[in-house]
């Protein structure tokens, strides 16, 4: 029997990625499809892609109506709006995995610093699982309620918390410079994301205020088990898809390139969708896929860990339906491979 799913805000790139992988996963039924607006357009007018594979409209559901139609939600509304849908659904009894900010920050205060807006469902910070099965599978196995991290924050994150885990590399001075295709932004349209702004060039943004970097400096801090501020830079690079991160950080002890990736590879041995590689990892090598690439050099005595992730998948939709499957007990890979 298969599983019954609804994605909330299904208008944007990641219902649409969402609506994708689940369509081959055989396991999922896609049951409804939320939206905001009042109005209730056919998906296939919302996503001519899925003309024909999908006959759906996107309609404004209550949590209620969700729950007749589902048995897990996809939640992709903005933050804050997230959190007012997600404490109703859970309230009907449906596991949820949300792929908004809301859940990810364990402290209100930092949260509301960060997003400058009132929590709107701050009681369950503390409950919320942190959705990056290779840190807590376990976990999300047992959870009703999946935060599915960021796209920058999974890319440094799976390429970084290993090596300070194993005391590898210090947390001290952590360096990680990420470029992210245009998608990144969301469908909304906004200024610096129009074609003549952004093709042809590549800008840094959020220098110091990207909301991700308290999101990376929180796992980074468990893994090294004492304070770590990371600088964080992200850049927009005229592309499609991708996130391709370097982080820089001081040895904790003398090792060469060669113990970096014994590490590495030691810690995701058995994960079925992170390759520690040899060669230097490309966006266009994951493109599409729910891969991590990650490999590790020392130079100058410092640590390069490179690492590149499909901002759309791995870093959003494609995790979303990894969380998904090991919350319902199937295959993790199912729709993903």
């Amino acid at each position: 029997m298969k599983t019954r799913v609804a994605i909330l805000g299904a208008s944007g790139y990641t219902g649409l990625e969402l609506a994708r992988l689940l369509l081959r996963h055989p396991a999922a039924e896609i049951t409804a499809l939320g939206t905001r607006s009042e109005e209730s357009p056919h998906v296939s007018e919302v996503h001519p892609s899925l003309t024909g594979q999908l006959d759906l409209r996107l309609e404004p559901l209550s949590a209620k109506q969700l729950a007749e139609r589902a048995d897990a939600v996809f939640c992709c509304l903005p933050h804050a709006a997230s959190a007012e849908a997600v404490a109703g659904l859970l309230a009907e009894g449906l596991k949820v995995v949300d792929l908004s900010a809301d859940y990810r920050l364990r402290d209100v205060a930092v949260y509301e610093e960060w997003y400058k807006v009132t929590h709107p469902d701050p009681g369950r910070l503390a409950s919320a699982v942190y959705g990056l099965p290779e840190l807590y599978r376990d976990q999300i196995k047992q959870a009703d309620l999946v935060a599915n991290p960021g796209c920058y924050p999974t890319s440094a994150i799976l390429a970084l918390y290993p090596l300070l885990k194993a005391g590898a590399i210090s947390g001290e001075g952590i360096i990680v410079d990420s470029k992210s295709g245009v998608s990144g932004a969301g469908r909304t349209p906004k200024p610096a994301f129009h074609y003549p702004e952004c093709n042809e060039s590549l800008s840094a943004y959020g220098v110091g205020t990207h909301r991700h970097m308290p999101e990376i400096d929180q796992f980074l801090t468990e893994a090294a088990g004492n304070a770590v501020e990371v600088i964080f830079t992200p850049h927009l690079i005229p592309m499609d898809r991708g996130i391709l991160s370097t982080s820089y950080a001081s040895l904790a002890k003398g090792t060469d390139t060669g113990g970096l990736l014994e590490v590495l590879r030691e810690f995701y041995r058995d994960e079925p969708f992170v390759d520690v590689i040899d060669t230097l990892p490309a966006t266009k090598h994951v493109a599409f896929t729910n891969r991590c690439h990650v490999t590790a050099r020392v130079v100058r005595g410092r640590a390069v860990v490179v690492s590149a992730i499909d901002n759309l998948i791995k870093g959003a939709s494609g995790a979303a339906v990894q969380n998904f499957n090991l919350m319902f007990g199937h295959d993790e890979i199912a729709g993903l491979i």
